[in-house]
């Protein structure tokens, strides 16, 4: 409490000598801290220990299972397939965080913050398959045969909450579209520049343009192209890690031994405060897989799939992909170039940066700069993708999608030249609002889910490859004429 009246003073301190950029970015940052350390993170892990229990482990336990779920095919050719719909959340979720965010995380925290990583993914993962089989049971079917839907309809169709649906449709919109989309666009304008020297302001005008190719072409186009960037960039970036951990194989004992001594250590001093592994592991965890959050149902919504349960386990997937295999990557990456690295006064990419190139050599800030813009553009792609959603959900008019196109590249010109700190701690703080919505959510609702999975793996069991129908699942019937897209089963 000390430190927080502390720090308002600082801010009203730099108000009056008018350094209004400076207040505000101090004003993010203890917003951040704030609802991270006494809101989030209580319930994230709450949430999803309660819901870890109630589906006895699913999420953990069926993963040979969602592996071979995400190869089906649509079950109608002309909706989005499971694995399409995987690849529009995973664009979002797989970017700058897992770059530029473990770095932070572990510069930090310590290498402890990477044992809560791992924790917040496994205890994540439950939340994760309740969010997203809540955005399949209560989607809605376009005229063209593809599928809408994600936490807002589930909000107003089963909670009945018609205007807590559109002020999360309103704040998704904005987090996503422009907030989240600015920071990636600052990190490529940022990584551009420092490896090439080229002006931000032409990483702007070039992102603007491939972006505005991908986003005012559609769903369609969304999902083609997401399916194809998605693997390229896991398995490009997989290979050189993979290169450095074998190079050091002799060295991987020690690491993780500094993981797990830094995960319970009690000591003083750098990386070894408890509390500062703890929050900037869960945090930096969430941000990068979004479990929770109530943003992947937005994409999860659309796959054809015949069951609610095989999009919820396969979007649980998901969270391990982006945190136990991306983002453990990058933070093996900084752990093992030793902590003359991830302890000087480097910040986020550079930390990255310094650690490939005490690895592989120089040439490997180029290959970086080449990974943030995969990473991140498909990001922008992504979050692009979960504003349009809510935008079409408000039904504001026939105009609103192209005008809000339009807002998403300005956001994207303006992340290129903005002020790193003030893009990143408005970023977090909106994340947070976004996330303690949809997880207070899912404590009303995620009984809906795990009646669901129930059901499914009662089929299974049966030897049948399960089909949902909403009769069957007890928890549903007071939901029956709310649930409209399975209807032509």
């Amino acid at each position: 409490m000390g430190t927080i009246i502390q720090t308002i003073h600082d801010i009203g301190n730099l108000l009056g000598q008018k350094m209004y950029a400076d207040a505000f970015s101090m004003t993010t940052g203890l917003l951040s801290d704030t609802i991270y350390t006494y809101l989030l993170i209580p319930l994230l892990l709450g949430i999803g220990i309660f819901y870890t229990f109630k589906i006895k482990g699913g999420q953990i336990t069926n993963i040979g299972h969602a592996i071979k779920l995400i190869s089906k095919p649509a079950e109608d050719k002309n909706s989005i397939s499971p694995f399409k719909a995987f690849t529009i959340s995973a664009a979002s979720h797989i970017g700058t965080g897992n770059i530029v965010g473990v770095a932070a995380a572990v510069s930090i925290g310590g290498p402890g913050a990477v044992f809560w990583m791992w924790v917040t993914a496994l205890i994540g993962g439950a939340s994760s398959f309740v969010e997203n089989t809540l955005g399949q049971v209560f989607k809605e079917r376009n005229p063209d045969g593809t599928f809408k839907g994600g936490p807002a309809f589930y909000m107003e169709k089963a909670l009945g909450k018609p205007k807590l649906a559109a002020l999360f449709s309103v704040v998704i919109a904005v987090v996503y579209g422009i907030n989240f989309n600015a920071m990636q666009a600052n990190t490529i304008a940022a990584g551009f520049n420092s490896s090439f020297g080229l002006d931000k302001k032409i990483v702007a005008f070039v992102l603007i343009i491939l972006a505005g190719l991908i986003i005012f072409g559609g769903l369609r186009r969304i999902a083609d192209v997401t399916s194809l960037l998605v693997p390229f960039m896991a398995i490009i970036y997989m290979a050189v890690v993979l290169f450095i951990v074998i190079k050091n194989i002799a060295l991987i004992p020690h690491m993780f031994g500094l993981i797990f001594e830094g995960a319970f250590s009690l000591k003083a001093g750098f990386g070894g405060l408890f509390g500062t592994a703890i929050l900037n592991g869960i945090r930096r965890g969430l941000f990068s897989n979004e479990a929770g959050m109530g943003a992947v149902p937005n994409a999860s919504a659309v796959a054809d799939v015949s069951h609610p349960a095989k999009q919820g386990l396969i979007q649980a997937l998901g969270v391990y992909l982006d945190t136990i295999l991306v983002c453990s990557a990058t933070a093996f990456v900084v752990i093992l170039s030793g902590e003359g690295i991830y302890a000087s006064d480097l910040k986020g990419l550079e930390i990255t940066q310094a650690a490939l190139a005490n690895e592989v050599g120089s040439w490997s800030n180029y290959f970086l700069t080449f990974c943030v813009l995969m990473f991140a553009f498909s990001s922008i792609v992504g979050n692009y993708y979960y504003g349009e959603n809510n935008i079409l959900k408000l039904n504001f008019g026939k105009n609103a999608l192209n005008i809000y196109r339009v807002i998403v590249l300005i956001a994207v010109i303006l992340g290129c030249v903005g002020d790193f700190s003030i893009v990143w701690n408005t970023g977090d703080v909106f994340m947070g609002i976004m996330a303690v919505i949809n997880l207070v959510v899912l404590i009303f609702l995620g009984k809906i889910s795990v009646g669901v999975y129930n059901d499914y793996m009662k089929q299974l069991k049966e030897g049948k490859d399960p089909v949902f129908n909403p009769e069957d699942v007890k928890e549903l019937k007071p939901y029956l004429d709310k649930i409209t897209a399975w209807n032509k089963r």
